[in-house]
């Protein structure tokens, strides 16, 4: 009985994705943002970070990986280390740490039912980065994740609380608020504009806000083989508050869906 269950379970997991899928709206993945949506997917970022030296740092694979759909309602993901390159031989260059979200999707309509979607997320990363790469303790971060559509236009946000379970007054309390607005020309098309919002409580940072404006542009829904696609995008980030750790960063996003 355990074996046919399984076997059920294995034959009917894109029967469950699909149905998963086609229950909320067909929006794109915005380039920062993580979206409300549940998608299964293998992912790679690249970023660039400039910091006030005007010296970038290149993250490679961005803390991206496999999202999978394991039940209705149900996403997962898992994000392998970022491997982090300073150039700057006064820093050590390493891998990030490992990390990990868990998504349940709490409300949802497609777009001929009231095109709108709620959903919990719960983060969490575990310190495997190498020298000053990670933090020093594992960060929890509980996030309500939300959207809703009008006719080609659409608004995607998260807001989360990043909570190391040590070391705050080292690693800080984070409030994060993110914000995508995306406009969809034609079918695969999706111009978009980002607002990236930060606090910081305790550690460093103590009592500074941090904002960036995130233009970007995405292209998805482009078809490869059977149910395997191709989305890609990208996006700059321009801060626009006094305090910034960085400015003028790139971020290059390539999704690969089945």
């Amino acid at each position: 009985a355990l074996a046919f269950g399984q076997s059920g379970y294995v034959s009917h997991w894109f029967a469950r994705v699909d149905k998963t899928k086609a229950e909320q709206p067909h929006w794109l993945t915005p380039v920062a943002t993580v979206t409300p949506r549940l998608e299964e997917e293998l992912r790679y970022d690249q970023l660039w970070r400039t910091n006030a030296a005007g010296v970038t740092t290149n993250i490679y694979d961005g803390g991206k990986g496999v999202e999978l759909i394991p039940f209705e309602h149900v996403e997962v993901i898992l994000n392998a280390p970022p491997y982090i390159d300073h150039n700057n031989p006064a820093v050590q260059n390493g891998l990030g740490d490992l990390s990990f979200l868990l998504k349940y999707r709490l409300l949802a309509a497609n777009e001929k039912h009231g095109n709108y979607i709620l959903t919990a997320f719960l983060g969490a990363s575990v310190p495997t980065g190498s020298g000053e790469n990670g933090t020093p303790d594992a960060v929890i971060t509980p996030t309500v994740a939300y959207g809703k559509g009008l006719g080609h236009f659409d608004a995607q946000g998260t807001f989360g609380v990043a909570m190391p379970t040590g070391d705050e007054s080292l690693i800080g309390r984070n409030y994060l608020w993110n914000n995508a607005f995306q406009y969809r020309i034609g079918k695969k098309i999706w111009p978009e504009v980002e607002l990236n919002s930060t606090w910081f409580q305790d550690g460093p940072h103590a009592g500074m806000a941090q904002n960036f404006v995130t233009p970007g542009l995405v292209i998805g829904g482009l078809k490869l083989a059977g149910r395997v696609g191709l989305t890609f995008g990208g996006g700059f980030q321009i801060a626009t508050s006094r305090f910034h750790t960085t400015n003028h960063n790139g971020i290059l996003t390539v999704r690969i869906p089945f």
